[in-house]
């Protein structure tokens, strides 16, 4: 605020002591002279690298007449000046087949109609002071879009004349705005992203899916005789989705303001001061305001949510889940559902058959409004546990939103202290909203936190909802629960301990962690010490914790010698973060021997690029460690996105298994004598840790699973998500206002199994990924009397498996990994489509479709010997 007064009392000074010396500040009007300009203003919008040939938009031109109507006799800066626009044309910006012109035999009588066209054609007056628009009169009952042209031809008088930065209002807002005066001719470059306007947009949480904007607005203005003889003004807006910089859409505006001549015009009014004189032309003239007022876009003749669901409905069925064409119907249904009430809401989601409800309520839930958030909290009856399919898909939306408020998580909060049916919904509403918090980063740890309950399952819940909050207060709970005698609690508190910034990482975490994996305390589960191991090795390791963790190696567990030899071969391969260091201490020869990096087994770590682009790369991992009787204990598989320097977590599935060795007649490792037979699974899914599911439980439970297991994959999470959402409303120095809608929008089908068969003695767990995505980018001019614009998308549907096979009849035992990625298409299309009042309107659409091949990603070396085993020529 101290610079701001500065720069305001420096710009005051220069002004005032321009006009003290007789200089000019801004453009001044002769007596009695009509100055009579022509001004053309033109908008394109096309993809990003289209030409003005090709792009959707309309020129608007006028002949303009402008006099001075008073002038303050103490400052000749200090004017009231009239213009009218007359002779009012409106045509395509490029020559066009009579065919591709939506405008063919159209005038600007016929488009705007009469009232309209009257009222831009009625004179106003604009109050100039020091080159700067005070005020701007027109008339409080005229049509808003016809208000907003007036503005935008206003703001080409809108000129200083001396070099300097100053904020200023005009129809774009209240921008910071830098001048640069050389001879006759200044140039105006406006800060867009200062620009403060009523109408505020919003943008996707994360990086990675998100969308960037770029814009500049210059306008040039030549001087003669004092007053303007040339304005040319030219305004871009680009957006483009990062992970996919080729779908992108831009909006171009430029407006020309041409003095064609001067003739003898009305003399000066008389008056003391500019209200005075203002209210003796017109008493219905009003000062409106200078910037852009919000336009209220009325859709003649569009469907009403129902209808469109009723069109859209059939591809929301499970069945087109992995289709493109279910996300696509997805994005299309938000956008209606955005516009629509409660009321309107609510009767789709009792229309709806049983199987495409779910996916009626991800798009509800997404949409993110006042009144989708009511319809749901109404439609869901959270007492009641046979509501759970609907009430998680729900909660899960909740968990993806792209810009949550307090509102959601305050109704999450309400649902939590009420009555819930189900215990898993239970979970279900904390972990999300720990998700919540961190998108929204509130502080409510105190009232739930792991600390507030004894009950096993619901401190996992609580340890759950934390690791979704990412918030650096509860790092010392994790530090705590990481030592805990409960498995499960130290390897939840590990594994958040890994999501955070390496640098909240304290050395009383660090040595914590460290006591974990040596065991200084207690013995702890292998699962648990590869956790802690996974913790040290990502959290900037110093040389000691590296050369330790070096020399447990040999002294470890059978399998987790072979699994912690994998993990560092891995890091040296990948150079990973702690390459470097781990190379130094391998110098030193105690650590680094041949006995203890020649451990046999069968557990192994591995990392990998899926793909790579200029926009994104893809890299996945799968870390495996078995019990030393072959048993799968942890199985990780990790996809992580990177683009414009941001990671996303895309998608972590665990698989998890226990006290299974009875089954087979083996010895449990060290620590692991008394742990309950279990095997589950967990996943964590664009940044969000979801509910676990359990695949059993207890010696009883997993005997009558064993001889009912169908090897049906069980469904950890399937539906839709709305991963990017980026809206903008861009106010155009013109008076036209665009407005700019980029969603991606995911069909997801997650599944995972385990089956152990005793007669073969051997065990298969499965991973199955399916997903359809579409991104589309939509670029809007649309004024009541034309519409004008263009959509970017693309789509891919594709399917990712890995599946891993362990005979346990030998030891060593054989395993083999294998991920399959499918052949999957990518199709990218052009939308441009232009529409008049009378309902003719004019599209046109290109596409291109690009085949990926499919793979089997190359796992190691050792890992295809041993397929080759397990299953013989055939592989």
């Amino acid at each position: 605020t101290m610079l701001a007064l500065v720069v305001f009392l420096l710009c005051a000074a220069s002004s005032f002591s321009a006009s003290a010396k007789g200089a000019a500040a801004g453009p001044r009007l002769n007596n009695n002279q009509l100055y009579k300009f022509s001004y053309t203003t033109e908008v394109l919008i096309d993809k990003a690298r289209g030409s003005k040939e090709g792009s959707a938009g309309y020129r608007i031109s006028s002949d303009v007449d402008v006099n001075l109507v008073w002038r303050d006799p103490s400052s000749k800066d200090d004017q009231l000046i009239k213009l009218s626009m007359s002779n009012l044309r409106i045509e395509p910006v490029s020559q066009r087949s009579e065919k591709k012109n939506v405008l063919h035999g159209s005038t600007a009588e016929s488009l705007l109609g009469k009232t309209k066209l009257a009222a831009l054609t009625k004179p106003f007056l604009v109050h100039l002071k020091n080159g700067k628009a005070k005020a701007f009169y027109s008339y409080w009952t005229e049509p808003t879009t016809i208000k907003n042209l007036k503005r935008g031809l206003t703001s080409l008088l809108q000129v200083q004349l001396n070099t300097g930065k100053v904020v200023e209002n005009d129809v774009s807002g209240r921008c910071t705005v830098e001048y640069k005066a050389v001879k006759g001719q200044v140039t105006r470059t406006k800060i867009l992203e200062t620009c403060k306007t009523a109408e505020a947009g919003f943008t996707t949480h994360s990086k990675v899916l998100g969308v960037t904007s770029k814009a500049s607005s210059v306008t040039v203005f030549t001087l003669e005789d004092g007053f303007i003889r040339s304005a040319v003004a030219e305004e871009t807006h680009s957006l483009a989705i990062n992970a996919r910089r080729s779908t992108a859409a831009k909006v171009v505006s430029r407006q020309t303001l041409t003095l064609v001549g001067t003739e003898a015009g009305p003399l000066e009014t008389a008056g003391k001061d500019v209200a005075g004189v203002v209210k003796s032309i017109d008493t219905k003239l009003a000062a409106v305001g200078i910037v852009a007022e919000k336009v209220k876009s009325q859709c003649k003749g569009c469907p009403s949510l129902f209808e469109h669901w009723q069109a859209e409905k059939k591809q929301l069925e499970p069945a087109s889940l992995s289709k493109a064409t279910a996300p696509r119907s997805f994005l299309a249904l938000i956008q209606s559902i955005r516009k629509a009430s409660k009321d309107e809401i609510l009767k789709v989601l009792k229309s709806a058959s049983k199987t495409s409800l779910p996916q009626m309520v991800d798009a509800v839930t997404s949409s993110q409004t006042p009144a989708s958030l009511d319809a749901m909290l109404e439609f869901l009856n959270f007492t009641d546990a046979k509501g759970l399919v609907l009430q998680e898909r729900f909660l899960y939306a909740c968990g993806f939103a792209s810009h949550p408020n307090e509102r959601m998580l305050e109704a999450l909060l309400d649902i939590a202290k009420g009555k819930i049916g189900s215990t898993d919904i239970k979970e279900s509403v904390v972990i999300i909203m720990g998700a919540l918090v961190h998108k929204l980063l509130h502080k409510i740890i105190s009232e739930y936190g792991p600390q507030s309950t004894q009950v096993e399952s619901e401190v996992q819940m609580y340890l759950l909802a934390l690791k979704n909050s990412l918030l650096p207060e509860a790092i010392p709970i994790f530090t705590k629960y990481a030592e805990s005698e409960v498995g499960a609690y130290s390897t939840i508190s590990l594994t958040a301990l890994q999501r955070y910034d390496v640098k909240l990482m304290t050395s009383e975490v660090k040595q914590t962690v460290n006591r974990v994996y040596h065991q200084n305390r207690r013995i702890y589960e292998k699962n648990v010490r590869a956790a802690a191991a996974d913790v040290i090795l990502s959290s900037n390791p110093s040389y000691m914790e590296v050369k330790n963790l070096l020399l447990s190696i040999g002294n470890l567990p059978h399998e987790m010698n072979k699994y912690m030899l994998s993990k560092i071969q891995d890091i040296l391969r990948f150079q990973l973060p702690a390459s470097k260091v781990l190379r130094q201490a391998m110098k030193d020869m105690i650590s680094h021997n041949y006995d203890r990096f020649a451990k046999v087994g069968s557990s192994s770590a591995y990392s990998g690029f899926m793909a790579q682009s200029a926009d994104v790369s893809s890299t996945y991992s799968l870390d495996i460690l078995y019990s030393g009787s072959g048993i799968l204990r942890r199985s990780n598989m990790n996809i992580y996105g990177a683009s414009n320097g941001a990671t996303l977590h895309g998608l972590q599935v665990a698989i998890e298994a226990q006290g299974l060795e009875s089954l087979i007649a083996a010895t449990p490792d060290e620590g692991e004598e008394d742990l309950e037979s279990f095997a589950g699974m967990s996943a964590v899914l664009f940044d969000v840790q979801l509910r676990p599911v359990t695949f059993f439980k207890g010696y009883s439970d997993l005997m009558s699973k064993m001889f009912s297991m169908t090897g049906e994959p069980m469904n950890v999470v399937k539906g839709l998500i709305l991963l990017s959402d980026h809206s903008e409303v861009i106010q155009l120095q013109s008076g036209l206002k665009a407005n700019a809608e980029f969603q991606g929008g995911l069909a997801i089908d997650i599944s995972g199994g385990m089956e152990i068969s005793l007669w073969y003695r051997e065990s298969k767990t499965s991973v199955n990924n399916r997903g359809a995505l579409v991104v589309t980018g939509n670029v809007t001019v649309d004024m009541d009397f034309l519409r004008v614009g263009v959509e970017v998308s693309f789509e891919t549907e594709a399917s990712l498996d890995f599946i891993t096979t362990v005979q346990f009849s030998e030891y060593p035992f054989l395993v083999c990994m294998q991920m399959d990625k499918t052949t999957f298409p990518v199709r990218e299309y052009l939308t441009k489509y232009e529409s008049v009042p009378s309902g003719k309107s004019v599209v046109s659409r290109k596409g291109k479709k690009m085949l990926i091949p499919g793979s089997e990603f190359p796992l190691h070396q050792e890992n295809s010997n041993m397929c080759k085993k397990v299953f013989g020529s055939s592989w």
